[in-house]
């Protein structure tokens, strides 16, 4: 008998695995990490030398308080920062007090710092640093997402990352990458627990602004779950299946290919994965496009695009091998097209 199952799914694997294809861009067409159209140009000008298109779509972040991209521009560009250091020293040359560089500057710091052996002991000199970004711009919540990070990283107690939360929350009350520090210190692999992690999750998704990507904060918490070396007993299933499920509402109302939720995609697409709901991980793979983000795939290889590439071509087996032999998609031809 198991000879004839294993021949029926072969033969379903070969039948609808072309099928499935569809809405997938080439391998080639795949980017990892792609900026997007305004700091791409700011990436390509930094690369020559130039620091002023970077310091320009900062401050343009600032004056307009668009917090999360902001946060998103800080990250990438100390990226590139601790890689081409030429731009940045010309920019602190320029303009040592500018508010968009102290910022850049204490997250290149502090991504130095967990790099290190000496993690506590180098946090704790950029205290300075972040402190003089926070009040270069005083309603600026990405400061405090800094110091969130470095509250983690030099283990501070419960009640001093409380006052960090609490002003960063009073600048922007719905923040993500504010919300996401928080969800790291509060996990099991650092100062919480999975059951802690989850709780903060879904109470910030439940108070999320539509369309916010708090709304995949659980889903977040169910890969801390999911990919701990003990699996925690006190999570049941349904809980991260809802966590999933919320967060595949949240994807569906964005638009295929988008940039803007491509790394909620990759997550999601990992949970799915993880969950083997097969035909739900298809469809993000299809709305991601060629959008591959480094998380969460480098918390699991070494090459994030080489196994991005290579699930993808796992996930259409699995749904492929679970389609009727005969009768083609069938009725769900129109959502796997």
């Amino acid at each position: 008998m198991s000879v004839l199952r294993a021949f029926v799914r072969t033969a379903r694997m070969i039948r609808h695995l072309g099928p499935l294809g569809a809405g997938l861009p080439p391998d080639d067409d795949l980017l990892l990490d792609a900026p997007d159209d305004r700091l791409a140009p700011a990436l390509v000008a930094a690369g020559g030398g130039a620091y002023e298109p970077a310091a320009k779509v900062l401050a343009g972040t600032r004056e307009a308080a668009e917090w999360e991209n902001r946060d998103r521009y800080v990250q990438r560009l100390a990226a590139f920062a601790a890689a081409r250091t030429e731009w940045f020293e010309a920019w602190q040359c320029a303009a040592p007090h500018d508010p968009d560089l102290l910022l850049v500057k204490s997250e290149v710091a502090v991504a130095r710092a967990f790099a290190s052996p000496a993690r506590a002991e180098l946090l704790r000199e950029v205290a300075p640093l972040i402190a003089a970004a926070a009040e270069a711009e005083p309603g600026d919540p990405v400061p405090w997402r800094v110091a969130l990070d470095r509250a983690r990283g030099t283990g501070a107690p419960h009640s001093e990352f409380d006052a960090l939360w609490a002003e960063a929350v009073r600048r922007s009350p719905h923040h993500y990458g504010c919300h996401v520090a928080a969800l790291q210190y509060r996990s099991a692999a650092w100062y919480g627990s999975h059951a802690e992690c989850f709780g903060f999750a879904e109470r910030a998704a439940a108070d999320a602004l539509p369309g916010s990507l708090l709304q995949a904060l659980p889903v977040r918490a169910a890969l801390a779950c999911l990919t701990s070396p003990q699996a925690p007993r006190d999570i049941p299933r349904a809980r991260l299946d809802a966590a999933a499920d919320l967060a595949v509402g949240l994807s569906r109302s964005y638009a295929t290919a988008d940039p803007w939720p491509a790394e909620v995609r990759n997550l999601l697409a990992c949970v799915l994965v993880a969950l083997e709901r097969w035909p739900d991980a298809l469809e993000q793979l299809r709305l991601i496009g060629p959008h591959v983000t480094s998380f969460p795939w480098d918390r699991l290889v070494e090459d994030p695009l080489e196994h991005f590439m290579e699930l993808r071509g796992t996930v259409r087996l699995e749904v492929a091998a679970a389609l009727p032999l005969r009768g083609g998609l069938g009725g769900r031809g129109a959502h796997y097209a």
